[in-house]
C-alpha cells in the first residue's frame, strides 16, 4: 500500500528523481519522460471523464487505473532482476491489452465504416478523447524510443498502442455513433 504523509520531499530539487527500484535519474531521462507522459495521458482521461457517463465513464476509470499500472511498470528498469526483487514489480499483462481490444471491437460494431479521416472534435467528450489519443501516441513514441536504449515490457508498448485506437473509436461513439464526426475535406480551403 502507498502511504503519502508528506507531499514534498525536496529530494528532486537538484533535477533528479527516484525510479521504482530506488535508483536516481535526471528528470529529463528517457524513462522518466515516458512514464511522465503516461501520467499526462491519465490526466487527459480525467478531463474526458467530466463529459462521460455510464459505461463510458466506467471504462475510462478502468483505463486510468491501468495507466497507473503502466507508470509503475515503466518506472522499474531492469526486468531481468524482477524475479530477484523482494517486492516483485507490477508489470502490464496481456489481459489488459486484450480487454482494450475486446472493447474496441464492441464499440466499432455499431459504427459505420469511415470514408474520410476525422478532424479531432465534435462533442466535448469526443474532443477530449482525441486529445487523450494524441497524448497516448506521444507516450508510445517515448516508450518505443526508451526500448531502443533499455529494457521495456513489450506489453506496456502494446497497451499504449491499443489505448490510442480505443480513444479513436470511443471518440466516434461519443460523436453520436459517428454521425457527428467532423470529416476532413482535403484541400477545402485552397
Amino acid at each position: 500500500m502507498v502511504v503519502l504523509n508528506k507531499i514534498y520531499t525536496r529530494t528532486g530539487d537538484k533535477g533528479e528523481t527516484a525510479l521504482g527500484d530506488g535508483s536516481r535519474r535526471p528528470k529529463h531521462d528517457a524513462r522518466v519522460d515516458a512514464y511522465g507522459t503516461v501520467d499526462e495521458t491519465n490526466a487527459t482521461i480525467g478531463m474526458a471523464r467530466l463529459h462521460a457517463e455510464g459505461d463510458m465513464d466506467a471504462a475510462l476509470a478502468r483505463i486510468q487505473n491501468d495507466l497507473f499500472d503502466l507508470g509503475a511498470d515503466l518506472c522499474r528498469p531492469d526486468m531481468a532482476k524482477d524475479a530477484e526483487s523482494e517486492y516483485p514489480p507490477l508489470r502490464m499483462a496481456q489481459e489488459q491489452v486484450d480487454r482494450l481490444e475486446a472493447e474496441i471491437d464492441v464499440m466499432n460494431k455499431a459504427l459505420e465504416p469511415l470514408r474520410s479521416f476525422i478532424l479531432p472534435g465534435g462533442s466535448a467528450l469526443a474532443a477530449h478523447l482525441h486529445l487523450t489519443r494524441t497524448v497516448s501516441r506521444r507516450a508510445e513514441r517515448l516508450a518505443t524510443d526508451l526500448a531502443t536504449q533499455e529494457d521495456v515490457n513489450p506489453v506496456a508498448v502494446k497497451y499504449l498502442n491499443r489505448l490510442s485506437d480505443w480513444c479513436f473509436v470511443a471518440a466516434r461513439v461519443a460523436n453520436d455513433g459517428g454521425k457527428a464526426d467532423v470529416l476532413w475535406v482535403p484541400g477545402a480551403n485552397r
